[in-house]
């Protein structure tokens, strides 16, 4: 990396003990050395060092009271990235490891992913240090009313478009609306993920685990295998988790694990996906219960394990740098041949390297797990026509869009010489438009 090294080196000097953030870019620049070559007019107009620092910044105060009367303090967050294509659009992660640099990188990611979705859609993130584990349904409330207090100042439906993320599901954006209706008498598009009722989009609860398995649907068509047939690990249990293990399920793969932050099940007979559904969204229990529902299965502390099992097919579906380059090592060496990110940057950058140069089928986040923004923008388009789609129409969008973000990626790289290799492909595919718009705008 010679002609963007200097974007690098002030990524590192301006955004100091953000590891994540610098992750992200690091991995994006390395595939655009080549596309900086082909187009010196963006490297004149600085269009590679304007894209790696956020257009807005926003952090503030959010104060909240417990059911015992006793006031907390906590952080929130906005970043509004890059707007050159569309309003600012990505989610809300309530998470106490939520910081500056998590929700800059998360950004980062997000102006890409929008890009190859195709969508009229910018890249924006946000979220709050808040932990909503163990809270009850009222604190949860009054937190988001308070977060949305002052976030409602930023937002809009041609402006900014937050959805939700970990720890923010339908009940949170539900709140969330409630309060922005409260103090803006308005009735839009401003937040997506939102339940049926509310002007929600039918598919959008299964849209990431769905897109993603189609996604990877498409990469193993091109190499000759599918899912059929197919032992599967999936990490996590959260919304992305369940849905990618149905629709994997659907596809003739059989999942024989997954996990939460505690530890993970293996149940040789395939994972019950309405056991999980049951623990987790109506129980809200740690997964560990699985196992007095079907003993034959087991349950192991700690969540590095689950990527020493022998799969065909891995899709990390729960947290950033959960597959490091020593987990790689082991999935390549039993034989597993295709992964899958539903999660945002789940593998390092050893670990892509790795799977890279060992020929595994590699479908990276900011392509394989776009399939929940693209169904936010189809939601944003269902409330801006006063309309709603079908599910099968949703559906069948969904799979399109799927499709074709695997076709950009794969012309992608092979236009730029990276054979085979869809992290390229999609870095460059997603950049490649926003420059083009950021140059014509002169952003």
């Amino acid at each position: 990396m010679e002609i963007l090294k200097h974007v690098m080196d002030d990524v590192i000097k301006r955004n100091p003990n953000e590891p994540e953030f610098h992750q992200a870019v690091k991995e994006v620049l390395l595939s655009l050395e080549i596309v900086a070559e082909k187009h010196p007019e963006w490297v004149k107009d600085k269009i590679f060092d304007k894209i790696v620092e956020p257009e807005r910044q926003i952090i503030f105060r959010v104060p909240w009271v417990d059911d015992n009367g006793e006031e907390h303090i906590n952080r929130g967050f906005r970043i509004q990235f890059n707007s050159a294509i569309g309003p600012y659009k990505g989610g809300l992660r309530f998470h106490p490891s939520v910081n500056l640099g998590i929700v800059k990188f998360l950004g980062f990611e997000q102006i890409f992913k929008n890009s190859l979705t195709g969508l009229p859609i910018g890249g924006g993130k946000g979220g709050s240090d808040f932990n909503p584990k163990s809270k009850s349904n009222s604190e949860i409330k009054r937190f988001c009313q308070s977060f949305m207090l002052e976030l409602n100042k930023y937002i809009g439906a041609n402006t900014d478009v937050p959805a939700g993320d970990i720890g923010v599901g339908s009940r949170e954006i539900g709140y969330l609306y409630g309060m922005f209706k409260k103090i803006r008498n308005e009735s839009t598009g401003v937040l997506t993920g939102k339940g049926l009722t509310l002007g929600g989009s039918l598919v959008r609860t299964e849209a990431t685990g769905y897109g993603l398995c189609y996604f990877m649907n498409e990469a193993l068509k091109a190499k000759g295998k599918s899912f059929d047939g197919a032992t599967v690990i999936i990490s996590g249990s959260g919304n992305v988790a369940i849905y990618a293990n149905q629709k994997a399920t659907q596809l003739g793969a059989k999942v024989v694990a997954m996990s939460d932050s505690n530890g993970y099940i293996y149940d040789a007979n395939g994972i019950n996906l309405n056991t999980i559904r049951k623990i987790k969204e109506v129980e809200r229990k740690r997964i560990h219960e699985y196992t007095k529902y079907h003993p034959n299965a087991s349950y192991t502390e700690g969540c590095d394990g689950i990527w020493k099992l022998k799969c065909d097919i891995a899709l990390p579906c729960a947290t950033q740098n959960e597959i490091d380059e020593n987990s790689a090592k082991t999935l390549i060496a039993n034989g597993c041949y295709a992964v899958g990110e539903g999660a945002n940057m789940p593998s390092t950058i050893e670990a892509v390297d790795l799977f890279i140069k060992n020929k595994v089928i590699f479908g990276p986040a900011k392509a394989a797990n776009a399939g929940g923004v693209a169904t936010s923008a189809l939601e944003m388009s269902q409330n801006s026509m006063r309309y709603s789609w079908t599910f099968e129409e949703v559906d069948t969008k969904l799979q399109n869009i799927m499709k074709n973000i695997y076709i950009k990626c794969s012309n992608a790289a092979n236009e730029y010489g990276f054979e085979d290799n869809l992290v390229a492909g999609a870095n460059i595919a997603g950049f490649t438009k926003v420059a083009e718009a950021m140059y014509s705008l002169g952003f």
